[in-house]
């Protein structure tokens, strides 16, 4: 059985730098960043190397004592979770603003926790700020390590010292636990299958996403744009490991403001990593503009695609029984161009069609690695071609036939087909949409976005 890595929570008061700090020892902008206050409402979690060990670094959201509002107060139920499940914490402080009351406050609090604890003092940029961390002491937590997350110093001597604490039965060696980190697209068949929630704002994906887990695992408000960063959930059905993406909600370019941009590239990369992309709508509101929008972006990234009606109990709630059919017809107008990618009618409010959701996911990713042998592919382009042939290449006065010779699948995730042609500039986008819905149509690929490239080849 793989070994567990241990959990580190990363808390604090609001806007003290843990998101950089996140980010700086995922490598990459994992965690959203940005000035104003509160910008990480979820928690969020990266498996790091950390000298000989391997760790889950959780990012929660800024613990403030005197948040008082149901939706404040909902955010800090998060990081207390967060919290309470780590195996060790490091709490950061801003050592720029100097000792608060609330530092005091959060610092009672972690010390009766009987975890491994460690505080790191941060934007002590340059040695003239190393005096800022001496005030800190008076908090009663040793280490204290001075650190900058933006620049990086001191930041890895704190995690490693932190890691060092750790008991000596949850200290998983580096090389160990890689099954249970999040997979990247196209990695072995038996990893866990990354399913990334998209759409707009509000239409349901964090209540469908506890739906799923049978709990209150990610933030919902009726607020637009709870949601800001990409939450990673597992579950296990029937000995299959899917991990869930909920992302924060994809408004037009035009009306994203201060943090949503951000926002926006994350979930454009939670898109490029997941296997399957499931687009979630308000069947309620009916199908948008930027419903159809979100659902050729997923399908740009190369990821397998259903649409997910979500809401859907409150149009048969409705005493109009023509609503259903307007919305039906609606949404078949939308997807005129993507008339393959399957839809499905739920209620993540009462569960009604979200069982059929894992089987959706796992048939869209056995399609999208199907591997074509090449002699079943050229039977394929024979019948296709005698079907349909392309239109004639003319040059000048000249025409002449455009020639296919054969087809050969040169990758998967997402199918991509190589077709070897005596004129490829010749054949038209139609011809091109015309091949690939014969391709979806004869293997199956409902829903999943194939590639078809051209190569010249002289008879």
């Amino acid at each position: 059985m793989t070994m567990q890595p241990p959990i580190v929570a990363i808390v604090g008061r609001p806007n003290v730098g843990k998101s950089t700090l996140f980010n700086r020892y995922a490598g990459f902008r994992r965690a959203l960043v940005h000035h104003a206050p509160g910008a990480t409402r979820d928690r969020i979690a990266e498996e790091i190397e950390v000298g000989a060990r391997r760790v889950l670094l959780v990012d929660t959201a800024g613990l403030d004592p005197a948040a008082d509002s149901p939706f404040a107060a909902a955010v800090q139920q998060q990081a207390q979770e967060a919290m309470e499940a780590a195996d060790a914490i490091l709490f950061v402080v801003d050592g720029a603003a100097g000792l608060l009351p609330q530092d005091r406050e959060i610092a009672g609090t972690l010390r009766r926790s009987r975890k491994p604890l460690l505080l790191a003092v941060n934007k002590t940029d340059t040695p003239a700020h190393a005096a800022r961390a001496l005030e800190f002491h008076a908090l009663g937590i040793q280490p204290v390590h001075a650190i900058s997350a933006e620049h990086g110093g001191g930041a890895w001597d704190a995690i490693e010292a932190l890691a060092a604490a750790l008991p000596e039965g949850l200290q998983a060696p580096a090389g160990q636990g890689e099954a249970e980190s999040a997979p990247q697209r196209g990695e072995e068949s038996n990893a866990a299958l990354r399913v990334a929630l998209v759409g707009r704002p509000n239409v349901g994906k964090s209540s469908l996403l506890n739906r799923l887990a049978g709990g209150a695992r990610a933030l919902v408000s009726d607020l637009p744009g709870t949601t800001r960063d990409s939450i990673d959930m597992e579950i296990i059905r029937g000995g299959a490991r899917f991990v869930f993406v909920d992302t924060a909600g994809l408004r037009r370019a035009g009306r994203r403001q201060g943090a949503e941009r951000g926002s926006a590239l994350l979930t454009l990369r939670a898109i490029e990593r997941a296997d399957v992309a499931l687009v979630l709508m308000d069947a309620a509101e009916g199908m948008t503009e930027q419903d159809s929008r979100v659902l050729s972006l997923a399908r740009e990234r190369g990821c397998a695609c259903a649409l997910i009606a979500n809401k859907w109990d409150c149009i048969e709630q409705d005493d109009d029984p023509a609503r259903a059919r307007r919305v039906a017809r609606e949404i078949e107008r939308r997807m005129a161009g993507l008339a393959d990618v399957p839809l499905l009618r739920i209620s993540a409010r009462t569960g009604k069609g979200v069982p059929r959701l894992l089987p959706l996911a796992r048939r869209l990713h056995r399609a999208a690695s199907l591997r074509i042998p090449t002699a079943a592919l050229n039977r394929w382009l024979r019948e296709a071609l005698r079907r349909h042939e392309p239109a004639m290449a003319v040059r000048g006065a000249q025409r002449r036939p455009v020639r296919i010779f054969y087809a050969a699948q040169v990758a998967e995730r997402p199918p991509t087909i190589v077709l070897f042609c005596s004129e490829p500039r010749a054949i038209r986008d139609s011809y091109r949409r015309f091949l690939v819905n014969q391709l979806r149509e004869r293997f199956g690929l409902a829903g999943v976005p194939v590639r078809l490239r051209l190569r010249e080849r002289r008879a």
